[in-house]
């Protein structure tokens, strides 16, 4: 079998859709398809190989997507590496996110890096991922960190509930409403993702 060069001219949707003619039928499939597509045309805010080192990228690629390989593809692409003064920041979130693995396959500790690295960035986690809708970001959420996804029950953003899991683990309360249901800012916790 021939490797697959991929070639960032194309549009994202015809990205994902070679990966996943490629792909070996395993959990995080789709949502790695989608966040390689999406930075391979710019999109989203992750930095090259989606924050991972080369190395587990390329493992990440050939436990995803069997010969398939992305030379160039990240040559050109925006997002930039962690700052130094969020090191600590993002060892929080990993250690959170790797807390709470389901323990099914290797992908989950990429993918708990991916995470951890796209909430580092300003929009809504799933655009910062590059992935195409917050459902996917669900899924992913519930299929490789489902003991954390499960607290999630009222829906709240998912960036907003991670960084909430870390305060709450420091015994930091931030929120003074007496429930989120009476808050004023609500609608920033919970509120439509556009």
């Amino acid at each position: 079998m021939s490797a697959l060069a991929l070639d960032p001219e194309q549009d994202a949707a015809r990205i994902s859709a070679r990966l996943m003619a490629r792909a070996a039928g395993v959990g995080n499939d789709q949502a790695f398809a989608s966040m390689i597509a999406t930075a391979a045309v710019g999109g989203g805010a992750l930095p090259p190989w989606l924050g991972l080192d080369p190395a587990a990228f390329r493992c990440l690629l050939e436990h995803h997507f069997p010969g398939t390989t992305a030379h160039g593809l990240f040559d050109w692409v925006g997002g930039t590496r962690i700052a130094d003064e969020r090191v600590d920041e993002w060892n929080d979130l990993l250690r959170l996110l790797l807390m709470h693995k389901a323990g099914d396959s290797p992908s989950e500790v990429w993918m708990a890096h991916v995470v951890a690295t796209g909430c580092l960035a300003n929009n809504h986690l799933w655009q910062d991922l590059g992935l195409w809708d917050r459902g996917e970001l669900t899924a992913l959420m519930r299929r490789n960190f489902p003991s954390l996804a499960v607290r999630n029950v009222h829906d709240m953003k998912w960036k907003r509930f991670l960084y909430k899991q870390l305060c709450e683990a420091e015994g930091i309360y931030t929120c003074r409403a007496p429930s989120c249901e009476v808050c004023t800012d609500y609608y920033a916790c919970f509120g439509p993702e556009s």
